[in-house]
């Protein structure tokens, strides 16, 4: 991931996924819990303008 922010979108695309619900819940939420990827926004979590950041 580097040090830029990425949307879902983009991860998703560099993962080859292309369904949001289950990119969110087998990647993106586990990654979360496991301190793994932050959100840019943690207040906001459904703001249109969320990324996330490796930790």
């Amino acid at each position: 991931m580097g040090d830029r922010d990425w949307s879902a979108q983009a991860l998703m695309a560099q993962l080859s996924l292309s369904h949001k619900p289950t990119f969110r819940k087998n990647y993106l939420n586990p990654a979360i819990k496991a301190g793994l990827v932050v959100m840019k926004y943690p207040n906001s979590p459904r703001s249109p303008k969320q990324a996330y950041q490796r930790r």
